[in-house]
């Protein structure tokens, strides 16, 4: 079952001499539970593809369909809903409040959707994410590992469509990075969520299910890893 559907999506920046096309007539699908890689050098588009799958940034042209609904025929209301409870996403620097506790930044985006946070989701993700003994602790009170692990359960907490991550170990030392892509093939594995992380290590592309390569913003190769 195709979960997630690119059309011929194109983004272009500036104008004239400094137009820039990020993305050039991109089309792929992404069946549901799927963890998908995607690679290329700086510049190649890969983060505009993200931002965009994401909601974050709209394309130029082409579609977005995640389950069947197209992302960019909503209104901005409907959109920033829709991403607040279907997308999660995960940043290299981690994006947490500085001022909230690890369970308070994980929590936050279903208190911010006027939803009371469910007890036992929360117990259960921190005993996954090791991170029960450091739940009160402020992020500034956290290693870099324990920071992104933080940042991964608010981005799972809402039992998200699909996550979204960009460069999550690009800011970690092998230990943890090699700690945190186990971390999400788990999560990938018990709960069939659907994943799309970008990454410039090679090691944990191919520990991904498919690796799709951009260069130039376009799709120059699309391989399945075997795993």
């Amino acid at each position: 079952m195709e979960f997630l559907t690119i059309e011929h999506l194109s983004k272009i920046y500036g104008k004239g001499e400094t137009q820039v096309n990020a993305l050039d007539d991109v089309s792929f699908t992404v069946p549901k539970g799927q963890m998908a890689a995607v690679v290329g050098p700086s510049g190649s588009g890969k983060s505009t593809l993200l931002h965009i799958l994401g909601g974050v940034d709209k394309p130029t042209s082409g579609k977005v369909y995640l389950d069947g609904q197209d992302l960019y025929q909503q209104n901005s209301k409907n959109l920033a809903i829709f991403r607040r409870r279907q997308v999660g996403l995960i940043y290299q620097f981690y994006n947490l409040i500085p001022v909230l506790s690890a369970e308070e930044n994980i929590t936050l985006p279903q208190i911010m959707d006027g939803r009371k946070p469910d007890k036992k989701r929360l117990n259960d993700l921190l005993e996954l994410l090791q991170l029960k003994d450091r739940r009160a602790h402020l992020p500034s009170q956290l290693s870099g590992g324990q920071q992104q692990r933080v940042s991964i359960g608010r981005a799972m907490f809402t039992e998200p469509s699909v996550i979204l991550a960009d460069e999550p170990t690009g800011n970690l030392d092998s230990k943890n990075s090699a700690e945190i892509i186990t971390l999400l093939r788990k999560s990938n594995r018990d709960y069939n969520q659907t994943m799309i992380i970008i990454t410039h290590d090679e090691n944990i592309a191919l520990q991904c299910d498919r690796v799709i390569t951009l260069a130039d913003g376009k799709i120059t190769r699309d391989v399945l890893t075997g795993q």
